[in-house]
């Protein structure tokens, strides 16, 4: 959305002129008035009316941008929030700064206790040397990276996931780590389903095998 907010010094003198109006306006005596012209008097009305208009349009103005804002804001938690997959910022020191509501939902926890922990909190700890390699790897090569590992529910469950991180382009000073290192974005991929069918393939297929295994000397018929 290209749409700018009025400039504040544009409303600001917009309400200077009609505070100068409206005193200049009081500021003439009846016999003043009565010394007018009715071209001056008509002029002055000119100019009131123009400047209510002026006021009205801006008003009309900034109610349409507020209104595409909102709808900007409304787009923007659907597109966020609502996504299939999590979403996440971490600090470089692994900290958790924003996620969205699918991230929390994932590891069935409050968005407050999940904000400012580490990460590494929530990954099953048999998988924590993978974690270990790859944030090394995206800090080490500067560029996206990805692994597949098992986070903890609330109550301990585990799940696999993939994650796929990359550097922030952007840093702000709070994602800053000490050694000026930016953080990093992260999507967190529920893969559970994916890895179950895999295993179970691979059951089915060493099934297979053995039962495809030639028989040994002790198992041919006599």
């Amino acid at each position: 959305m290209n749409q700018k907010l009025p400039a504040i010094g544009t409303t600001a003198k917009l309400r200077s002129q009609a505070e100068a109006m409206v005193r200049n306006t009081r500021a003439i005596p009846p016999e003043g008035l009565q010394a007018m012209t009715q071209e001056e008097s008509l002029k002055i009305i000119h100019e009131l009316n123009v400047h209510q208009f002026e006021l009205q349009i801006q008003n009309e103005e900034l109610s349409r941008v507020q209104a595409e804002l909102e709808e900007a804001r409304a787009h923007y938690f659907d597109l966020y929030h609502l996504a299939p997959i999590g979403y996440c910022i971490l600090s470089y020191e692994g900290l958790i700064l924003e996620a969205n509501l699918t991230a929390v939902n994932m590891l069935e926890l409050a968005l407050s206790t999940l904000v400012m922990k580490p990460i590494r909190k929530f990954i099953f700890k048999e998988d924590q040397d993978i974690y270990y390699l790859h944030r090394r790897q995206l800090y080490e090569t500067h560029r996206p990276a990805a692994c597949e590992l098992r986070m903890v529910k609330k109550d301990g469950t585990p799940f696999w996931v993939q994650l796929t991180s990359a550097p922030t382009e952007s840093p702000t000073e709070s994602g800053m780590g000490k050694s000026g290192h930016s953080a990093c974005r992260v999507v967190v991929s529920d893969i559970t389903e994916r890895k179950r069918v895999q295993e179970e393939n691979a059951r089915l297929l060493a099934q297979l095998q053995q039962v495809r295994q030639p028989p040994t000397e002790k198992q041919k018929p006599g």
